[in-house]
């Protein structure tokens, strides 16, 4: 099992938000990454790390330290595991944090690269997904740019925690 939302439940409310989701969701990989790091390096100080207070770094020792001590083809490599949502150590790590602390972690990488992260290879050009997204994304308000960047942050990474049926699915009240 994945950490994908793969019941159609979204906390994005907004159709034209969701279609932007969408338009992440249709990349490659290596456009995802690429994607991410522009989208921290345009608008990282508005979206510092989503809502400092909120997120953790401590909670997340394997990918804010651990991951440092890799080499860079390792770091690509654990990066598009969490985004193909394999099931390694590093991508149940990342399916096992919240919102909030997954995209700390993107934050993190994005700050990083170049020097503690691997950096984007020199030859790498954007495909039109990727352009259009990032456009997309622009063009959005800041609080849709939030939600389209923690509903793609909780599409990836490995869990094997299913979600709990809601009260009216059940019929019963929840309970410890």
């Amino acid at each position: 099992m994945s950490s994908i939302n793969t019941s159609g439940k979204t906390q994005i409310r907004s159709e034209n938000t969701q279609k932007i989701v969408q338009a992440f969701e249709g990349l490659g990989t290596d456009d995802k990454l690429a994607v991410l790091y522009w989208v921290y390096e345009k608008m990282g100080d508005s979206i510092t790390p989503a809502a400092p207070t909120a997120a953790n770094p401590q909670v997340a020792p394997i990918l804010l330290d651990n991951f440092y001590n890799l080499s860079k083809d390792e770091q690509l490599n654990v990066m598009r595991d969490i985004v193909n949502r394999k099931d390694t150590e590093y991508s149940r790590d990342y399916g096992a944090l919240s919102a909030n602390n997954q995209l700390l972690v993107w934050y993190a990488w994005a700050v990083a690269m170049g020097d503690r992260v691997v950096d984007m290879p020199n030859d790498y050009e954007a495909t039109e997904g990727a352009k259009n997204f990032l456009s997309q994304i622009e063009n959005a308000e800041f609080e849709e740019q939030i939600s389209i960047l923690r509903e793609a942050a909780m599409n990836m990474g490995y869990s094997e925690v299913g979600e709990v049926p809601s009260q009216s699915e059940t019929g019963k009240t929840p309970s410890l």
